[in-house]
């Protein structure tokens, strides 16, 4: 794991997930978000991780239980992951498969 401007980078979601969002949860049971929030958007990010050979930075607004779904469906051998432009085209943004376009609450921009 490395740092960049102070946040940590993981080298994969699942590293990602079991270093980062695992003890968050266990030490917070009633988090929804990675920030601890219940709603409003944020512009700070929580963490990055490596998929495909790019850097990805995860909104602090993530909602976890997204995050577990991700998970659980690479522990069953699938990539749970599709890349899409952002609405500008200028950028990439992470989804997770078969979830509808709006109200994702999953919220993994390039970096």
């Amino acid at each position: 794991m490395a740092t960049d401007n102070s946040k940590p980078v993981y080298k994969d979601f699942q590293t990602f997930y079991k270093e980062a969002v695992l003890p968050l949860k266990e030490a917070n049971h009633a988090f929804i978000r990675l920030d601890g929030k219940l709603k409003g958007s944020t512009r700070s990010f929580f963490a990055y991780f490596l998929y495909q050979e790019k850097k990805w930075k995860v909104a602090a607004d993530t909602h976890i239980d997204k995050l577990d779904q991700a998970f659980e469906s690479i522990n069953q051998g699938n990539d749970p992951f599709v890349i899409k432009a952002t609405r500008d085209n200028k950028s990439e943004t992470l989804a997770i498969k078969g979830d509808p376009i709006r109200n994702t609450r999953f919220y993994v921009y390039s970096a």
